[in-house]
């Protein structure tokens, strides 16, 4: 297993990107340490499809929203198990009619619950009718109670991985401590690890620990800073930028995101929003002003998700 730190895809000698993707062609794909590489802006199916309830009915306004997402072009579909809606991101990915082979799907096994991997495994392929996702993820640590529990559970998803059904393996939420758990004992480095991520919550080290050992960041909620965190010490700076750049300071948040070499997971509802969001393949932030948006987020802390889990005064 190649551990080297993920980077940009980079062109062949003839000067043309290998295996370009078919939609949101001027935003770059990531090449993980596996090799695979993902597309470094996603479509979530957290937060607002979030349904509370796997087993009920079939929420058909959701299979629309995704459709419609696809259809707009977005590639990359990040779902989990504890979203209950795998079944209607299934149904909305044969709906839309577009090459499995042309999406880059993940799921996650619930970061919370003692289950049999395998099993939890089988039953998302299932729910999601594929012979196999493109990543497959621990959501997060908390089901854990010794580094043994996550070393074992880690052991499950190399199994998986070595089956064939999941391309690329790794984690979610995942603090240091526990990716140092889990590393004592991988036979194969996790590729990634999905967290929340954005200028109000940079995690301190935790990024640069993770380049060391070759372990790519992906961003959920990046928009935090423009959306649920506002008022805030960024605003000024995201709105100079949106005028100087002809976008949104929406677009200036993803940007920063995917100018550091992350990944970005966004979502919503409106097909304009969402064409929208493309833009940030049409422009790059300098170094400058990624590093004015990183030292600015510092002055502002703000985490929003897990916050029952995680101490109120761990940045990390």
């Amino acid at each position: 297993m190649n551990a080297s730190t993920a980077v940009y895809q980079t062109p062949h000698a003839d000067g043309q990107s290998p295996s370009p993707p078919k939609q949101m062609s001027q935003i770059q794909n990531l090449r993980l340490n596996d090799e695979n590489q993902i597309p470094m802006l996603g479509y979530g199916l957290g937060t607002a499809n979030y349904k509370l309830d796997s087993d009920s009915p079939e929420d058909k306004e959701l299979i629309k929203t995704v459709v419609m997402a696809i259809k707009a072009g977005y590639y990359h579909l990040d779902g989990a198990e504890a979203y209950g809606n795998e079944v209607e991101l299934g149904k909305a990915i044969i709906e839309a009619g577009v090459p499995r082979e042309a999406l880059y799907v993940t799921t996650k096994i619930s970061g919370v619950k003692i289950q049999d991997t395998k099993e939890a495994f089988e039953l998302s392929l299932k729910k999601l009718q594929l012979d196999y996702v493109d990543q497959y993820l621990i959501h997060a640590p908390f089901f854990a109670s010794s580094d043994e529990d996550l070393q074992k559970k880690w052991a499950d998803m190399e199994a998986i991985h070595a089956s064939g059904k999941a391309k690329t393996i790794g984690v979610s939420n995942f603090l240091q401590k526990d990716l140092e758990a889990i590393l004592k004992t991988a036979k194969i480095v996790p590729a990634i690890n999905q967290i929340e991520y954005h200028p109000y919550l940079q995690h301190g080290d935790l990024i640069p620990f993770q380049k060391k050992h070759g372990i790519a960041t992906a961003a959920y909620a990046p928009l935090t800073a423009v959306v649920r965190a506002k008022p805030g010490p960024l605003d000024p700076t995201y709105e100079q930028l949106a005028r100087k750049y002809g976008v949104t300071p929406a677009e200036i948040a993803l940007r920063w995101v995917i100018d550091q070499g992350i990944v970005a997971l966004t979502t919503s509802g409106s097909e304009e929003r969402l064409k929208g969001y493309q833009k940030v393949g049409q422009f790059k932030l300098t170094p400058k002003e990624v590093e004015v948006i990183s030292e600015l987020g510092k002055q502002k802390k703000f985490r929003g998700f897990w916050k029952d889990k995680i101490a109120a005064d761990d940045w990390s």
